[in-house]
């Protein structure tokens, strides 16, 4: 049975996992990744990968925004509703990035892909990586 297409949105771990072709991912999530219709990246993946890079915590591309838009995933930028509502979350989950990525996926409809226990803990729609 195949599941249907979902719009998608990466949790920042994820995306290093797909970037890197990682076998952290499973074959069936790497495809889905692949073929979904609508895969996005949020600025602030890519603002939290910057500074753990600048902070010396792992290393990422030179051009990350440029490689992630030649993959074919769609930026998601950051609106003043999604800061509004991850403001507004229960502190269940104290990491603002993991807080936004909560917001824009309540308020784009989008699943969001992660392993994150916490986020899990929300009343978002996953999809466990």
């Amino acid at each position: 049975m195949t599941s249907a297409p979902a719009r998608l949105l990466l949790d920042t771990h994820v995306l290093l996992w797909w970037l890197e072709d990682s076998a952290e991912l499973s074959a069936d999530l790497k495809d889905r990744i692949d073929t979904e219709l609508e895969v996005t990246v949020s600025a602030v993946t890519v603002w939290e990968l910057a500074i753990k890079a600048s902070l010396g915590k792992l290393e990422i591309p030179e051009d990350l925004s440029g490689l992630i838009e030649a993959s074919g995933l769609s930026e998601l930028p950051v609106r003043l509703q999604h800061g509004d509502l991850a403001g507004r979350l229960p502190a269940v989950h104290r990491d603002p990035f993991d807080r936004m990525l909560i917001a824009q996926a309540l308020i784009e409809r989008l699943t969001l892909v992660t392993r994150d226990q916490f986020i899990q803990q929300y009343d978002v729609p996953i999809l466990k990586a």
